[in-house]
């Protein structure tokens, strides 16, 4: 990668933060969304629901925040910025650091809710750290494919409803081998069963991030 890149990369990341501090509101309505959809839950269960009601409802929590979290990445850029930014950094930076940016905000949304999670339902989950990396995995994957979609999605318009059809397909898949994992991780099974999963969850990330990195460029340019 070039040396100007990485430079660039580190100053859209800034930018990102400082409009995230900004517009407090966004980060904390998804937090808001989080604590009042575990809480319903809470008052609907009584008592913790079985492992494959708490992980799927787990999991149901962190898809619909994260795309609350992702789906402002390009919105929030009128065409006037778009084009000064076309003027100042290259597609490809601009795509990773926006994509690193979603990713740690997911990450953090997802421990949040890991935390808020445990407290109100209990928690459950005997092979903690396969189940963080589990959550690590999932925001990263999240974000890379939701980021691409909501580039997709502002240059025809902003359009949600065109966000969501694009983004279930490659999400499924994905949404499927996370549930899979972290019910293993719950469950306290061997590594070695969980480990085939967790690489092909790997190489589905490295794939839709080298997606986005050849893909964005000629996105930008229209």
């Amino acid at each position: 990668m070039k040396k100007e890149w990485l430079a660039q990369i580190a100053t859209l990341i800034k930018k990102e933060i400082n409009l995230e501090w900004r517009i407090k509101f966004a980060i904390s309505g998804i937090l808001l969304y989080v604590v009042s959809t575990v809480f319903t839950a809470y008052l609907s269960f009584k008592i913790i629901p079985n492992p494959a009601v708490w992980n799927a409802l787990m999991w149901i929590i962190l898809l619909f925040a994260s795309v609350n979290a992702v789906a402002k990445s390009f919105v929030q850029e009128n065409a006037g910025r778009q084009l000064y930014l076309y003027t100042l950094v290259a597609p490809q930076p601009l795509i990773i650091a926006k994509i690193i940016y979603n990713a740690l905000l997911l990450v953090l949304i997802s421990l949040l809710t890991y935390l808020i999670y445990s407290i109100f339902i209990g928690d459950i989950v005997q092979d903690k750290s396969y189940f963080l990396i589990t959550l690590i995995l999932g925001a990263t994957g999240f974000s890379s494919v939701m980021t691409l979609v909501s580039a997709i999605s502002a240059k025809a318009g902003n359009n949600s409803t065109l966000m969501a059809i694009l983004s279930f397909p490659i999400l499924l898949p994905m949404l499927l081998l996370l549930i899979k994992i972290s019910k293993n991780a719950i469950d306290g099974i061997d590594h070695s069963i969980n480990n085939p999963y967790l690489l092909v969850l790997i190489m589905m990330n490295i794939i839709v991030l080298v997606l986005a990195y050849i893909l964005f460029p000629y996105l930008w340019r229209e």
